[in-house]
């Protein structure tokens, strides 16, 4: 029986040619203000391959160095610098980059959405990662680049141990990546969840994008962790405050505590997308659907939720209990099992196939070999015993590579051979793949296999020579050797990709015949129309999908308001909810993005005030942007079918703005979260807590400032139910003036208890605490004034309050962070009595 199409009526005459207006990619140097996510996307991976390549470059300056025994090419101190810079931009600005990338360029078009839901927030964080990755990249070349490992350990990264600026540009200019990763994770979570075309219900929603999905749960689970760690070392070189100090109470341990628990879920972080792309290439290459598919996305989440149980994997040498050390290590084992479903399932599929020996298969073939190798030494270095042998050798070196140049370098590499075509049309050549293949795995294994045997011959990580008498020379030329064979197979990729992206444009088409919606085409604006999907294979098993809506005979045919907009649909079944206007192209995200950036690099070198204005232009920038959303719909109603009419936005928690807000604000909870533990960890060193000389402010002061906080919550709560009415303004500034009261009274009750955050780790904590809630107050201090400004202009109404809903959020989570804070301090030492 043949199924209704959704448009079956004919389409007006010039729908189509308004839909191509609207979703123009501007031309010329205004190209770089355009938000929408294939030029977004283009752009961020050319970038991510670019740091690739200097990345790469620096390996080969490390092998040259160490290709022969007491070579001077480098000095210790150049090597240290090296080094450093070359596991940050692969981890920083290349794993984690090259996998938000690829999903803002696919993902839209692979759930048949037209664009993701905050186009501009894809923009900033990509131009803060782009502006901040080259200025810190550029530090090497004037002797300013971290010179303290990727993984920063104090207290050799402490003042006293680095005196000068490397260590800080590291600390400070990764921030502006954390950011940038943290916005990619709410685009792609609100995205997936909410963008997806109707009827792909999670069942039958692509496995890369559960990935994905995965993925960025993580990322706003893990990068919190990083960023306050980041901040408290910086805090401590900047202003004495000792957290990592061990003779004031501090411990050097807690900074390997809050970095792995980010490191360790990243390098799942960096591989579950690779696994996605695996999942969805194999069933092309193979001609027939994925073998275990449910099987496939349960272990996606198991590896999500077992990879943050692993991060103290990295710490079984530094003094740890054996009760923690044996739990962490049957963790690290567990997490083989999902691992291990997934690659069954890729066997099976193959073997159930009619394999294409293409490019693409090539390069999976080599990343099944390569991972499943670098697994084996992980289960290896889960042992306990094993890895107090071989901790902080040349075989964890190995181990590392193995994992993450084969479980995330070789899926990409399969993956730009698999999807360039979407670009102009064209495919790579096949002969020169080949070539690349052989070269990339070959020197692969050649550089890393020997690794192993270095490394059980005791050769130790990160010297920058080494005798000639400890009879590792040949090993280490062999592992020089194959370095370069390697960088020869990524240039002749890069040559091919170049000819290739150079060559004119044609229909794209489906070349591989794969079963995703991405290969029904290319635009700007995505689809004709967006298609209403039945199947878990769409283009394999609804034949004439590709027609129908190149006929403009499914969803939201042409423009329905004049404005770039696509559907949003329910989470679980994907029904349609309503028609979602997204923002045009502009200049602003550039803005504010230089103004992050700016502001970061700037603060490094100690030019506080030319910082403060790149600060302002970030605030500024953002503003503005921001100032030109949530406006009145042109109209209240839309048609985006014969037979359906959609509302235009909504309001709420129906609204994608606000589960942007409160996506946001679980990462900051989980900063807050990390700084409360570096609070408990100092006190639980303590003999006694207060620690002799020190108190806590008396309880009035803490009662009168929680009561304010309360208070103001309550004025923000009858400024929703004011709107239209002149008083909404003056509730806001009034809970501001609570607000600001409140941790003005909470400082100065710590004042005269005698808080002085340099002389204890105890101190510091405290202080930390209610550092971070006084950026809050300064947010809200920007935000009262901003939503009263709105409301006196005319922007905030019934069908325009997204900007009241939000800040209402924002507003009661810093009461409840400033709560929670009290209760912290004041608590802990109660039960510690």
């Amino acid at each position: 029986m043949t199924q209704q199409l959704p448009n079956s009526l004919p389409r007006p005459d010039g729908e189509f040619d308004r839909l191509k207006e609207v979703w123009r990619t501007p031309t010329g140097w205004r190209f770089f203000s355009s938000v929408n996510n294939t030029s977004i996307g283009l752009l961020y991976i050319g970038t991510a391959l670019l740091f690739f390549i200097l990345a790469g470059i620096l390996a080969l300056v490390m092998r040259v160095q160490l290709a022969v025994p007491d070579n001077a090419l480098l000095s210790p101190e150049t090597y240290n610098q090296v080094f450093t810079m070359h596991g940050t931009v692969m981890m920083f600005l290349f794993a984690i980059p090259i996998v938000e990338a690829i999903a803002v360029y696919l993902l839209p078009n692979m759930l048949g959405a037209r664009d993701l839901p905050f186009p501009r927030l894809s923009a900033y964080a990509f131009y803060a990662y782009a502006f901040g990755g080259l200025a810190f990249f550029c530090t090497i070349f004037v002797g300013l680049a971290p010179n303290g490992g990727w993984f920063m350990y104090p207290p050799y990264t402490g003042e006293q141990y680095s005196p000068g600026l490397n260590a800080d540009f590291w600390l400070l200019g990764i921030g502006f990546i954390e950011i940038s990763a943290i916005a990619g994770a709410v685009e792609l979570i609100v995205g997936i969840l909410f963008t997806r075309a109707p009827g792909m219900t999670l069942r039958r929603m692509p496995v890369y994008a559960w990935a994905m999905l995965v993925v960025a749960v993580m990322i706003v689970f893990a990068f919190p962790a990083v960023i306050a760690g980041t901040a408290l070392l910086e805090l401590e070189r900047a202003f004495d405050w000792p957290f990592f100090i061990a003779d004031r109470g501090g411990d050097p341990i807690l900074w390997q505590h809050l970095f792995w628990f980010f490191g360790h879920p990243e390098v799942y972080i960096i591989f579950l997308p690779a696994a996605g792309m695996v999942s969805t290439m194999v069933p092309t290459i193979a001609a027939t659907p994925l073998v275990g598919r449910r099987a496939i996305i349960v272990a996606l989440v198991g590896v999500g939720f077992f990879s943050f149980g692993l991060w103290a994997h990295h710490m079984f040498t530094s003094g740890l209990g054996v009760l923690e050390m044996s739990f962490i290590s049957a963790a690290s084992m567990a997490v083989a099992i999902p691992t291990g479903i997934q690659v069954f399932a890729w066997i099976a599929t193959l073997w159930n196939g009619r394999v294409q020996m293409n490019s693409p298969a090539l390069f999976l073939m080599g990343f099944m070999f390569i991972f499943v190798l670098g697994g084996l030494t992980g289960v290896m270095v889960a042992v306990v015993p094993f890895d107090w042998q071989v901790h902080d050798t040349y075989f964890i070196v190995a181990h590392l590579h193995y994992v993450l140049i084969g479980g995330m370098v070789f899926p990409v590499f399969a993956a730009m051979y698999y999807w360039l075509p979407l670009v102009k049309g064209q495919r790579m050549s096949e002969r020169l793949a080949r070539w690349v293949f052989w070269m990339m795995f070959g020197g692969f294994n050649l550089a890393f296999f020997p690794m192993h045997i270095t490394g059980l011959q005791g050769m130790p990580r990160r010297v920058y020579t080494y005798d000639a008498q400890l009879g590792w020379d040949f090993l280490n030329l062999l592992s020089t050797v194959g370095a370069f064979i390697f960088a020869f197979g990524v240039l002749l990729f890069i040559v091919d990709a170049v000819r290739t992206l150079r060559r004119p444009e044609k229909e794209v088409g489906n070349p591989w015949n794969a079963p995703t919606l991405e290969w029904l085409t290319s635009e700007s604006y995505g689809n004709r129309s967006i298609p209403r999907i039945t199947t878990i294979n769409p283009l394999w098993e609804q034949p004439t999908l590709s027609e129908e809506v190149d006929r403009g005979q499914h969803y939201l045919p042409g423009t329905a308001t004049g404005l770039r907009e696509t559907i949003a649909t329910s989470p679980v079944s994907a029904e349609p909810r309503y028609l979602m206007v997204l923002p045009t192209d502009s200049w602003l995200p550039v803005i504010a993005a230089l103004g992050t950036a700016g502001f970061f690099l700037l603060l490094t070198v100690k030019a506080v005030l030319l910082a403060w204005i790149f600060g302002i232009m970030a605030v500024a920038g953002t503003v503005a942007w921001l100032w030109e959303s949530d406006r009145k719909p042109p109209i209240r109603e839309a048609r985006v079918a014969d037979d359906l009419v959609l509302k235009v936005g909504a309001k709420g928690t129906a609204s994608q703005s606000w589960w942007g807000i409160f996506i946001t604000l679980i990462v900051d909870a989980c900063i807050f979260t990390s700084f409360g533990y570096a609070y408990v960890h100092a006190s639980m060193r303590l003999m006694v807590c207060p620690p002799p000389g020190a108190a806590l402010p008396t309880l009035p002061w803490t009662l009168a400032s929680g009561g304010l906080l309360l208070a103001s919550s309550a004025l923000i709560l009858l400024a929703m139910r004011s709107l239209g009415k002149a008083r909404l303004p003056w509730l806001v500034l009034l809970a501001l003036g609570c607000t600001a009261a409140s941790f003005l009274l909470d400082l100065r009750g710590h004042q005269f208890a005698g808080l002085d955050p340099t002389v204890s780790a105890w101190a510091a904590g405290i202080g930390g605490l209610l550092g971070y809630q006084g950026l809050h107050v300064v947010l809200l201090a920007i935000a009262g004034p901003y939503l009263a400004l709105r409301h006196w202009r005319g922007h905030l109404g019934e069908h325009s309050r997204a900007t009241l809903d939000n800040v209402a959020l924002i507003w009661h989570y810093v009461t409840l962070q400033g709560i929670a804070g009290m209760l912290l301090v004041q608590g802990l030492p109660l039960l510690m009595e």
